[in-house]
């Protein structure tokens, strides 16, 4: 591990707005702010919002800024990304934002029931090969339940057509109520003012995906709690090119 990355992990400790709980810590020590991030943290009774996957956490801290009345927490395992939306929110005195280090795997260790509204999936990695680790999947959407409010957001933003086809497959299998839905962001006619809100958020990544012509494909659906989730049982074609950071993609054209 290089300094700078030992240098940040040691400024994160000193962090307020850092929780870290990777699943070695967890096992030893629960978490005891499980059902009181309301009052403990953020001192408010605002809706509790997640980003799952927050990377550098600079998404996380845009909707915080463009919803003062909302609570954001950005959740990821990679500490050395997370410290700079850290410092960021720190520096602006950001008091609805928390940064959560952890295996996203165990996420429900961290929130107790109804405790949180909405979750955002901002460009996940598709998995591909491996459909239990799809952000998307009855893996992580019977985990959600059982925080997120019954009927709560989901939110994905991806470059990924296979993600996309996938968790579309996935909401459509299920039932589940459908608030947006586009498979080209930026080039849509007719969204709502909400949706137009974010559009003026884009990380790093997104800005480079859009350059190489890439779409950007965004659905918002509800997630009830008393659906039977149940796996899209179809075959889907997979994506046609390695996005950054992200593995070879598989020798194989389709996967489910």
């Amino acid at each position: 591990m290089g300094k700078s990355k030992l240098q940040k992990f040691a400024e994160m400790e000193t962090f307020p707005n850092v929780f870290q709980y990777p699943f070695s810590v967890i096992e030893q020590q629960p978490f005891e702010m499980k059902g009181s991030w309301h009052q403990e943290y953020f001192k408010n009774n605002h809706p509790i919002v997640l980003e799952l996957g927050c990377g550098k956490g600079e998404y996380t801290v845009e909707l915080a800024r463009l919803y003062p009345d909302m609570n954001f927490i950005g959740v990821d395992i990679k500490g050395a990304r997370m410290w700079t939306g850290a410092k960021m929110a720190l520096e602006e005195k950001l008091g609805n934002v928390a940064f959560l280090r952890t295996n996203i795997e165990i996420i429900d260790r961290f929130f107790d029931t109804n405790e949180v509204q909405e979750i955002w999936l901002t460009f996940s990695d598709p998995q591909m090969k491996n459909p239990r680790k799809r952000l998307t999947s009855s893996f992580f959407m019977e985990r959600y339940r059982r925080f997120l409010v019954n009927g709560g957001i989901i939110h994905l933003k991806t470059d990924s057509n296979f993600l996309f086809t996938y968790t579309s497959l996935m909401v459509k299998t299920n039932k589940l109520p459908i608030l947006f839905c586009t498979d080209d962001l930026y080039h849509t006619e007719g969204i709502d003012e909400a949706t137009q809100k974010i559009l003026s958020i884009q990380t790093y990544y997104e800005s480079m995906w859009i350059e190489r012509g890439l779409n950007i494909k965004y659905i918002k659906f509800e997630l009830p709690h008393d659906v039977l989730l149940q796996e899209p049982d179809v075959e889907i074609p997979l994506d046609d090119y390695r996005s950054y950071h992200r593995p070879k993609r598989s020798s194989l054209d389709t996967g489910k």
